[in-house]
């Protein structure tokens, strides 16, 4: 499943289970993506099994791509994918990480 498909889905089970759905929502989602980032971290560091990790990173992807559909709804993600992953590989080894000594 790609991105785009993705958003359909979660924009479908938002409309399904009355979540917030306004542009006014955007920080609570945003909010919520961290939350399940720290849901995420505490379930590692408690050596919690990897289905309950990686339940915790999919309720953030959930959250990221919800937000996208609402914060720019005329972004394809798939190919804004694309053209970030493109961007980085074509930077210096290890960029923005200049502060550390090594």
């Amino acid at each position: 499943m790609h991105l785009e498909e993705m958003k359909k889905e979660i924009h479908n089970l938002v409309l399904l289970k009355g979540f917030y759905n306004r542009p006014e929502d955007i920080p609570k989602k945003l909010l919520f993506a961290f939350i399940e980032l720290g849901e995420a971290s505490d379930a590692w560091k408690k050596g919690k099994a990897e289905e309950k990790i990686a339940e915790e990173l999919i309720d953030t992807i959930f959250y990221i791509l919800d937000t996208s559909r609402l914060a720019c709804p005329t972004i394809d993600m798939d190919e804004m994918f694309k053209k970030k992953l493109d961007k980085n590989l074509n930077r210096a080894f290890r960029y923005g990480e200049g502060h550390r000594k090594t």
